[in-house]
């Protein structure tokens, strides 16, 4: 597929706020770094949207020929409750509540990560570094941001100083705000009167006596802020200065933008070129909340086993439903939209199915290197999935067309045709087929359709066609679609 143009690459940069050739900092090689999971309950099914994205962008750029690093972290501590300064750390919380050593949560809620993300087909990341696993490297980034005044230690409490940083860059550059609006529109400190501004943010927090999660410093006993965790992790395996950095749009602010302060504060660069956001996943036209009990765990969809579904959906097909919305769009997830989401995946999969099994022509009715074109043009334009997926029922259009004799591709174009769509539905898309029922009681219904075939097609040519009909339409109504051509009758499953 080399023929073909792939190397106009645009994406949305919400730092500069427009979409722009993507160039990386190193010919051939993309650095990717991506905020991972506070490892502290089951993973959401937002996070999961947003993981999926950046593995579809991952599975993209690695299609293009770059080499890829892409770095996903696991916060395994200095995560605090509200995404805070003050509070208890969500973990250490977590373990409190169930007696359980913070590292017992870690490692059961990683678990889940983990197998959750695998049922939806995820590549695993180059590198998957932990907060605890780099403590000596966020001490020496404060200490950095120390000597060049951008900090000051309080009571063995390390916080960034916003206003002394706005003096020589810009905070508040990704998202937008301007530091004295922030100032004009917050309320007195409150009980946080180490900081010298309620802009300031913790770059190491001393921990109190109860506080279970604490390591040594040059300040006392304490633990890193949440913020700095990425910034260490991302420079550490990607450089100074690296090409994409990703995450949900709720991280923006502050957590992205507090990271380009900390590491312009450290070694005066901005680390990244291109900022990456993935939008939000609704549930039913509302905000996920478990307080409102409008929420719903992946488990929970795979097993069937909740009240907002009707019915259960595989992960193949929650994560078509994903990939048909662009990724900066809000996406509202309902059983309506999942039921139209499986049809058109059992179509998709049906057409795949047939490849094999077309009959090559002698000339080609149209022209498909135009159509591989357009699945690049696609992707090439901010990664755009719902634009490559129509493109791709374009291609099941033709294959249908084809498998009635309407159409006809030469062998070579029926191998581009092929290679294009298995390529960007199951290696870019990473979209699997788990349609129907697998295995041996596949093969099982596969034999029992064929004998119903049998059975109807001796009806007809006894002419009993009410016996025909009858095997037709319950077929129908389970859900399993026959299909009369001249070298005889298909079946596919709606």
């Amino acid at each position: 597929m080399a023929l073909y143009n792939t190397q106009n690459l645009k994406v949305y940069n919400s730092l500069s706020g427009k979409k722009e050739t993507l160039v990386p900092v190193n010919e051939g090689q993309i650095g990717m770094y991506v905020c991972g999971p506070t490892v502290y309950s089951f993973v959401h099914l937002g996070n999961c949207r947003t993981f999926m994205s950046f593995d579809m962008i991952f599975r993209y750029l690695k299609h293009l020929g770059y080499k890829v690093r892409y770095v996903r972290n696991i916060t395994d501590a200095g995560h605090l409750e509200n995404d805070a300064d003050e509070g208890e750390d969500k973990i250490a919380k977590k373990a409190r509540l169930e007696q359980l050593e913070p590292m017992e949560v870690v490692q059961r809620y990683t678990v889940d990560f983990h197998n959750t993300l695998q049922k939806f087909n995820f590549l695993p990341p180059s590198i998957e570094p932990t907060a605890t696993g780099h403590i000596i490297e966020q001490i020496e980034i404060i200490k950095e941001i120390l000597e060049k005044g951008y900090a000051y230690e309080v009571n063995g409490s390390v916080y960034f100083d916003v206003n002394a940083f706005n003096e020589s860059y810009e905070y508040g550059k990704l998202s937008g705000r301007k530091l004295e609006d922030m100032i004009a529109n917050t309320r007195s400190l409150q009980g946080q009167d180490e900081k010298r501004s309620p802009q300031d943010f913790a770059l190491w927090k001393k921990a109190e006596t109860q506080h279970i999660m604490r390591w040594p410093s040059p300040w006392g006993d304490g633990f890193p802020g949440w913020h700095l965790e990425c910034t260490a992790m991302s420079t550490k395996y990607l450089g100074e200065t690296f090409d994409i950095h990703g995450g949900g749009m709720d991280l923006k602010f502050p957590h992205h933008e507090c990271e380009i302060a900390q590491a312009e504060a450290s070694n005066g660069k901005s680390p990244v070129k291109y900022w990456l956001h993935a939008n939000m996943l609704t549930l039913n036209g509302k905000k996920m909340s478990k307080s409102t009990d409008n929420n719903i765990y992946p488990s929970e969809i795979f097993s069937g086993d909740n009240n907002i579904l009707s019915k259960a959906y595989s992960p193949a097909i929650v994560r078509f439903f994903m990939m048909q919305a662009h990724y900066t769009s809000i996406l509202d997830l309902s059983d309506v939209a999942l039921a139209a989401s499986e049809k058109g995946y059992n179509k998709l999969m049906e057409a795949l199915a047939q490849l094999d099994k077309l009959p090559a022509g002698d000339t080609s009715s149209f022209d498909v290197n135009t159509w591989l074109q357009s699945c690049y043009n696609a992707m090439n334009d901010d990664f755009n999935t719902p634009i490559l997926i129509a493109q791709l029922f374009e291609g099941v259009k033709h294959i249908n067309l084809i498998k009635e004799g309407k159409e006809t591709l030469t062998t070579v174009d029926l191998a581009i045709l092929a290679q294009g769509m298995r390529c960007f539905t199951h290696d870019i898309l990473g979209i699997e087929n788990q349609k129907g029922v697998e295995g041996q009681q596949g093969e099982q219904l596969d034999q029992v359709v064929q004998l119903l075939i049998e059975l109807r097609n001796e009806a007809r040519t006894n002419r009993d066609f009410a016996t025909s009909d009858k095997i037709r339409n319950q077929l129908a109504d389970m859900g399993i679609q026959l299909k009369d051509g001249k070298d005889g009758t298909t079946f596919s499953i709606q």
